[in-house]
């Protein structure tokens, strides 16, 4: 049977990129959901934005979860699931480009 951990540092890089994300998200969607609200923006476009930094919020407390569990699951030779994490991420994103629509139709 082929051994699926490897002793390079592979899952340390992907948590930085989880954190990375996550940090994106939570700023970006803070800023942005600040910058809508003091200039009038409808409120669709805050929600959107604060949705985006509410799911980063989220990844980012889950990040050191997560870690343990794919550690665990590498050195068990087990299958990884980040289903739900993915789905934050997903969501995440999808507040963002909604609120920027919003943003970008309001203020033409």
């Amino acid at each position: 049977m082929e051994e699926i951990w490897d002793r390079g540092l592979q899952s340390e890089r992907t948590r930085l990129a989880w954190v990375r994300t996550a940090v994106a998200l939570a700023t970006g969607g803070l800023g942005a959901a600040g910058l809508s609200a003091r200039h009038g923006l409808p409120m669709l476009a805050v929600a959107g934005f604060a949705m985006a930094a509410l799911c980063g919020g989220v990844l980012l407390i889950r990040t050191g979860v997560r870690f343990r569990r794919v550690q665990a699951a590498l050195h068990a030779g087990t299958p990884l699931d980040a289903g739900l994490d993915v789905l934050f991420a997903w969501l995440g994103t999808l507040s963002v480009v909604a609120g920027a629509f919003t943003f970008v139709f309001t203020v033409r």
